[in-house]
């Protein structure tokens, strides 16, 4: 018996949007920075949109929109977009990548218990997560919370015991995904109400102070809020950064059952009945859509 209440267990997290200031500098970075590649392109007015991935999975769309101010740190909005990668050789080698692109930046390394994790800031300040799971058996759940924790990961000594050329070469045509986003909010509580009241998240780790972690189907987290640089931030301005964030779920009956979460608790949404659009209450816009996305689909949002 399903629960209409929560996201199906097989909920997953779909290409990220950013708006970026120069397109071609932001294009180049994903592609030589993360082993992506274009997919595909469309111009809507004046702004250009391109999809990069790998494979013909689809991870980030860029939308070209020179004439908004840059990112700022303080906003609610993206603390990074996480891909994720198969394993500890694919991983290495993105890392490895990233690391001698000097146009970003790396900024630290971390074993989570549940994942070994990467983090670069690109030329634009937007965060970015490289990092890949440990198996689920080796995770500990206790009294419903999964246990996370932020320790040293010295990241010479992984890329020397997992690069290899072979996974290197390969670069875009390894397999990635987005495993999840983390976001800047005002607060944490009405963070919640949202993100796992409304759209039906479960709340997986509640102990990092300043933070709040949330999945479907048992995941560590498909979804991230902390207000360590945000707190008491208000509706995001205009701005370069996050411009939509993407949430694929299973079947129809997901996108009817969030629709009528959304309805009962006043929250104005668009939907066509293969997907739903809303706003968080600081204006990040969240898509949630069926599966079987194609480009062209993606490119028209």
């Amino acid at each position: 018996m399903t629960d209409d209440r929560i996201l199906a267990a097989d909920t997953s997290m779909g290409a990220v949007t950013l708006r970026v200031g120069d397109l071609e500098l932001m294009s180049d970075y994903y592609a030589r920075a993360f082993g992506m590649a274009p997919l595909e392109e469309r111009t809507r007015e004046r702004e250009v949109h391109r999809v990069l991935g790998r494979g013909t999975t689809p991870l980030v769309r860029l939308v070209h929109t020179p004439d908004l101010p840059g990112v700022d740190p303080r906003q609610a909005g993206l603390f990074h977009t996480a891909f994720l990668f198969e394993d500890a050789p694919a991983l290495a080698a993105t890392v490895y990548r990233a690391a001698q692109d000097r146009r970003g930046q790396f900024v630290g390394s971390s074993d989570h218990l549940v994942s070994e994790a990467f983090y670069f800031t690109d030329p634009e300040g937007n965060g970015v997560e490289l990092y890949t799971d440990r198996p689920r058996s080796e995770w500990t759940i206790t009294a419903g919370q999964i246990a996370m924790a932020t320790e040293y990961l010295d990241p010479n000594l992984y890329l020397q015991d997992h690069l290899t050329q072979e996974t290197f070469d390969a670069g875009p045509s390894r397999a990635g995904v987005v495993g999840h986003v983390h976001l800047q909010v005002g607060d944490v509580p009405t963070a919640r109400e949202f993100y796992v009241d409304a759209l039906g998240f479960e709340a997986t780790v509640t102990g990092y102070p300043g933070a709040l972690f949330a999945s479907a189907g048992g995941y560590h987290h498909h979804i991230a809020m902390n207000t360590w640089n945000s707190r008491g931030a208000g509706p995001r301005a205009a701005r370069l950064g996050l411009g939509d964030v993407a949430i694929t779920v299973p079947t129809a009956g997901e996108i009817e059952a969030l629709g009528a979460r959304l309805r009962a608790r006043n929250i104005d949404f668009a939907g066509d009945g293969r997907s739903v659009v809303v706003r968080d209450p600081w204006g990040t816009q969240v898509t949630i859509a069926l599966p079987d996305l194609t480009t062209d689909e993606l490119l028209a949002r």
